[in-house]
């Protein structure tokens, strides 16, 4: 709600009202001093209720943020258990620690966890965290929609687990192809639950996604033009376009799988008139997409990051932030290629190869632009640089595996084989954690106000490294010596024996790696080295509030006049002198209540007050209900299901009762004088 609206009580019987509800102000220009009565009633204002309320009700982002990275590691960790215990079956030839059913659920619950439940919400914890931080805003534009993302996507996931510990688990693999998840198939309750867990979950992603977007259109400082963004924003801003185009196919995809199976309709049974490869389609032009939206933000970590360690701003900012927005566009022309064995027309296969291949260019500008920066910089070997060079070669390796498999005549002949876990580890596993690590070691002292070790960095990064490319290089082997993907065992005279006995010695190594990680991180939130608001000297605005940050963010409203604000007088900016300088600690005074300022969209420039919502319980309940309804859905109790439905329809309700604090009600009685 802006504060710049006019009430339209006009009679003049009404005046005493009209000037009670006057919206518009001009709101005063200053500065905050620590310790003052105005920092001290910001606090008071921005404070979430202690104890278990505040832990239910809050909708702060940085809360938020870290509770996003905290689930999904633990949802890495049960991934990563179920790859070791995979591994162990696959270590030698004609192994029996699984059956093949067991395998079978092993394999579909590690890829859904690492694809679904880890690599996407660790990236958008880290967004959550930060983007008010380096946009200059106090909260991201909808909280409570903030908290409903978060609460659904903890639900969904502990939805897609219910049926795990019953020996049920989804067993068609992540991708879920019709028909064989169709009833005639898989007559449990597994896919059911797979199916509309993911719906579930589509919706925590797609209103996240919205978030972020309104977020960067009305929410940056000041001065903030779209040419000074961090390449985090313009990473995390494509990724959920992407989302919020991508994301209806593969809903709409397990709801029609959904209802083939328990309403019977027909929509991928090939023997009433349905259309298998109609499955492969729907996801495939989600699947791809999601993608560059695991990868893009963890890109943004690293063009943002790395060049605080190399001394200097990030070669071509211009190109890299363009190729972040090509990447998305072209990757939603390339789905087929994970289509070219299922015998689609010639053209298209030659139309979907080409787009493959040119999806590289905007991947490489990138790539030269991190290289570029080391180059002509003076990169010091901190922990967090080491895990950005390390991902610039792993993303390298990942990238040409890629392009490779672009080729429709090789990728009939790897379809299939391990070639392609091979690079799906490199670009989903690599590219993700490596960021995601550094990121992680490099944001701590603003998420705590404590240093991590680093001499255990370092080593848990070799560590992790070596780790990583013993158990995942020599799967591209396997797969060009013929293994099949998704085997729960093989024959000892296939000639795979010793690159799968090296791939699980790997896996284990890469374990070390993150328990040695795990073991740093917890250390260091009881034991680390307090530090102080810019330990890094970094250039950006979440840099210049205190460590941990204040629950308003900012005291004032900063005002930015270039890209680094925090380097200005150090390195030439265009357009900054000693008079133009950015302005952190000095701005508009914002504290009549929960406000915000809002901005227009291209330029930034001061447009409305805005007015937040405070805590509330209602994302929590609604997404309650919402994991009760598809519940119900799931066993087939639909009066259950409607009753849910209900309880979400009395959430929404609660939530949108009009509130005198966002000036939704008058803030006054208001009675007719007559007349």
């Amino acid at each position: 709600m802006s504060d710049n609206a006019r009430p339209a009580l006009t009679p003049p019987t009404r005046q005493a009202a009209c000037e009670a509800l006057l919206l518009e102000r001009t709101p005063q220009y200053g500065c905050v001093m620590p310790g003052s009565a105005e920092e001290k009633r910001l606090h008071e204002i921005w404070e979430a209720p202690p104890g278990w309320r505040g832990w239910l009700s809050t909708v702060d982002h940085k809360t938020i943020g870290l509770r996003y990275l905290v689930t999904a590691f633990i949802f890495l960790l049960m991934g990563g258990i179920e790859a070791l215990i995979m591994r162990i079956q696959l270590a030698r030839p004609n192994a029996t620690v699984l059956t093949p059913e067991q395998y079978n659920q092993l394999f579909t619950m590690h890829g859904v966890t690492m694809i679904f439940l880890y690599a996407l919400p660790v990236l958008s914890g880290f967004s959550n965290y930060l983007w008010p931080l380096v946009l200059g805003s106090r909260d991201m534009a909808f909280p409570r929609l903030n908290a409903l993302s978060y609460w659904v996507f903890l639900f969904a996931g502990i939805f897609l687990y219910a049926s795990f510990p019953t020996g049920q688990a989804p067993d068609a693999g992540w991708f879920n192809y019709a028909p064989l998840s169709g009833l005639e198939y898989s007559t449990g309750p597994n896919i059911d639950v797979y199916a509309l867990g993911m719906v579930l979950l589509g919706i925590s992603t797609t209103v996240g996604s919205m978030n972020f977007v309104v977020t960067l259109l009305r929410m940056r400082a000041p001065g903030m033009s779209l040419d000074r963004m961090p390449v985090l924003v313009w990473g995390t801003l494509t990724a959920s376009g992407g989302n919020l185009l991508a994301v209806p196919s593969v809903s709409l995809a397990f709801f029609l799988l959904w209802l083939d199976r328990r309403i019977g309709t027909h929509f991928f049974d090939v023997l009433n008139g349905g259309r298998p490869l109609l499955w492969q389609h729907l996801f495939w032009i989600f699947a791809h997409p999601w993608v560059y939206a695991v990868v893009l933000p963890a890109m943004g970590i690293v063009s943002d990051a790395l060049p605080v360690f190399c001394r200097r701003p990030l070669v071509g900012y211009g190109p890299v932030a363009l190729s972040t927005v090509a990447t998305m566009v072209i990757g939603f022309v390339v789905w087929i290629h994970h289509m070219f064995a299922t015998g689609i027309p010639a053209l298209a296969l030659s139309f979907f190869g080409a787009a493959s291949m040119v999806i590289a260019i905007p991947s490489a500008v990138a790539t030269f632009a991190w290289i570029a920066t080391i180059w002509t910089g003076r990169p010091v070997f901190r922990v967090p640089f080491l895990f950005f060079a390390g991902f610039v070669f792993l993303f390298v390796v990942g990238g040409v595996s890629g392009v490779m498999t672009a080729a429709v005549p090789f990728d009939w002949q790897l379809t299939d084989t391990y070639f392609v876990v091979a690079h799906l580890h490199y670009v989903l596993l690599g590219i993700n954690v490596f960021p995601v690590i550094g990121g992680i070691y490099f944001w701590f002292p603003k998420f705590t106000g404590r240093m991590m070790s680093e001499r255990l960095g370092k080593f848990g990064f070799w560590v992790l490294f070596a780790g990583f490319n013993i158990a995942f290089f020599p799967m591209h082997i396997a797969g060009l010596l013929g293994m099949p993907r998704r085997i729960y065992t093989y024959p000892a005279d296939m000639g795979w024996n010793t690159v799968n006995l090296v791939t699980s010695l790997g896996s284990f190594l890469f374990a070390m790696g993150v328990l040695i990680f795990m073991i740093d991180l917890l250390v260091s939130l009881k034991r680390g080295k307090p530090t102080g608001d810019n330990p890094w000297d970094a250039p950006t605005l979440e840099w210049s509030v205190s460590s941990p940050p204040p629950p308003y963010n900012f005291a004032v409203v900063p005002t930015l006049a270039s890209r680094h604000p925090l380097w200005e007088g150090r390195i030439e900016e265009p357009g900054v002198t000693l008079h133009t300088r950015s302005r952190l600690h000095e701005g508009y005074l914002l504290a009549q209540g929960r406000e915000a300022l809002g901005t227009t969209a291209l330029e930034a420039n001061p447009d409305v007050i805005l007015k937040m919502p405070g805590d509330s319980y209602a994302p929590f309940w609604l997404a309650v209900f919402a994991t009760l309804v598809f519940a119900g859905l799931a066993m087939s109790a639909w009066t259950f299901a409607g009753a849910m439905l209900l309880g979400c329809a009395v959430s929404i309700v609660v939530w949108l009762w009009p509130e005198r604090a966002l000036i939704q009600r008058e803030p006054a009685s208001v009675q007719d004088a007559g007349g």
